[in-house]
């Protein structure tokens, strides 16, 4: 019996643990990163395309911002977060959302979040 190796596991479980923790969160926010990004792109091509196709549906700025939160599936999106302008290049939708990473030690990072898409009138 090896009495002098007896704590060296506990110390290198202490030593690894909270980086293997940071990888292992860190592959978790990317993942929710992309996620979140990916939907808010989807929800403004989908209230773009609505404004210049759709004038029942989305008529006003107010009904093509209210399309575009109900098409952000799984976000919790204000309808403020997105703009509705109508440039040369047809009906514009932009949003900007704010994202707040769980890492550890760097809970108070904030990223914004932007995502636009115009549809041809």
């Amino acid at each position: 019996m090896m009495m002098g190796r007896s704590g060296a596991v506990g110390v290198e479980y202490g030593l690894l643990l909270p980086a293997l923790l940071v990888i292992v969160l860190g592959i978790i926010d990317t993942g929710r990163l992309l996620w979140t990004q990916t939907t808010l792109e989807h929800a403004v091509e989908a209230a773009s395309r609505c404004a210049a196709i759709d004038t029942t549906l989305c008529s006003t700025a107010a009904q093509t911002q209210t399309y575009a939160v109900a098409q952000a599936f799984g976000l919790q999106v204000a309808t403020t977060n997105f703009t509705v302008s109508t440039p040369a290049c047809g009906k514009n939708v932009t949003a900007s959302v704010p994202f707040v990473l769980i890492i550890p030690y760097l809970t108070t990072t904030s990223l914004t979040l932007t995502a636009t898409s115009c549809y041809p009138v």
